[in-house]
């Protein structure tokens, strides 16, 4: 999918934005602050049905505006799409496929993939398992329907485990019979979910390891791995063990939502023991192994969007990386940027097509 056209109306600090796109590259340039990071955002929206930036999506509308609106026009092969994505406060958010509003959000995962490398990557390394969990799971999901219900599936019956188990610390009476119908169901999906994520990170840090060690000149060994309780035993055993600790603390302490993915650099935490170089380095090699997976499992490209990329990256990585632009490696780019005239010079020099557009207080203007 290529993102041919975007509108946004009460969006973050936007009254009102209208921009026609190039199919290779754009950038978005001016000070911080000024709302570069929103169009980013927007076309993200537009992907996944939610921000990178801000989960609460009510906290995404305008100052004191009821709403806002973010639309797109896709283009594939010889279709185009229309996405609609509303939200107004007080109602559900809505998002149509052209004129049809989907019934499940769901459903419309993984019709534009999109990649997003930005300052706020950092997260991954120094917030909980949580973060790193739903990175994974959005990989997947962009390609893998089936993950995804079971994914979706897994959390409500979670829900319900632990809803009875509050009771039971409320103090109901306990019914084993009760529980078992929600430990089964926990079970089968734990169990699907446990072997997909662990066939999706052998695969993944092949694609890690050839990008890291281009990134990093090939001087430094670096490892993702996947943590799970179901490595060494069976879900249902575990489930039993806990019962007892369980009833009194009234949640679920075993199972593939405690997961982890652990990033490691020379066999050591890179959390702890990574120069804030490394690191860096690190994130965006994840951020475009993401990108190389999710192209190897859909054949299709997903939009690349690049939020202050310079602060990231060297010179010498950052050359690197846009060389690869030029040669149609990451297909659609965008890219934000303070400096308002490097990046048009750097493409207008390997003559590769660039749109450019100065952002300021919400405003644009096309160069």
């Amino acid at each position: 999918m290529i993102l041919s056209k975007i509108s946004l109306i009460n969006f973050k600090n936007y009254d009102q934005a209208e921009l026609e796109v190039s199919p290779f590259v754009n950038c978005f340039l001016g000070k911080n602050g000024m709302g570069k990071t929103n169009l980013l955002d927007g076309i993200y929206y537009l992907s996944t049905c939610k921000s990178f930036f801000n989960s609460v999506d009510t906290q995404n509308i305008k100052n004191e505006e009821d709403f806002f609106v973010i639309q797109g026009e896709f283009d594939s092969n010889d279709s185009r799409e229309s996405i609609y994505c509303g939200v107004k406060r007080g109602k559900k958010k809505i998002f149509k496929k052209g004129k049809k509003e989907y019934e499940k959000l769901s459903d419309h995962i993984g019709l534009i993939n999109t990649v997003l490398i930005s300052p706020m990557d950092t997260n991954l390394i120094y917030e909980g398992s949580e973060t790193r969990r739903k990175f994974i799971d959005l990989i997947i999901s962009q390609y893998d329907k089936a993950y995804l219900q079971n994914l979706i599936q897994y959390n409500k019956v979670l829900a319900h485990r632990n809803a009875y188990l509050k009771s039971l610390q409320q103090g109901a009476k306990f019914d084993a019979l009760s529980l078992q119908i929600w430990d089964d169901q926990l079970v089968v999906l734990g169990n699907k979910i446990y072997s997909q994520r662990r066939e999706f990170i052998q695969e993944f840090q092949n694609e890690f390891n050839v990008i890291y060690k281009t990134l990093s000149g090939g001087n430094e060994h670096s490892q993702l791995t996947y943590k799970s309780q179901l490595e060494e035993n069976e879900f249902a055993e575990l489930l039993s063990e806990s019962l007892h600790k369980e009833k009194y603390i009234g949640y679920t302490t075993k199972g593939i939502h405690k997961d982890d993915f652990v990033f490691e650099i020379q066999d050591k935490p890179l959390k702890k023991f990574g120069s804030q170089g490394q690191q860096k380095t690190f994130l965006i090699a994840l951020k475009l192994a993401q990108f190389k997976h999710i192209e190897s499992k859909t054949n299709s490209k997903p939009i690349l969007l690049l939020d202050d990329i310079y602060d990231k990256l060297d010179e010498e990585r950052i050359a690197h990386l846009m060389n690869q632009i030029c040669e149609g490696t990451y297909g659609q780019v965008f890219i934000t940027d303070t400096n308002t005239e490097r990046l048009p010079a750097y493409f207008n020099q390997k003559e590769y097509e660039c749109f450019s557009f100065e952002v300021e207080q919400g405003a644009l203007k096309m160069n």
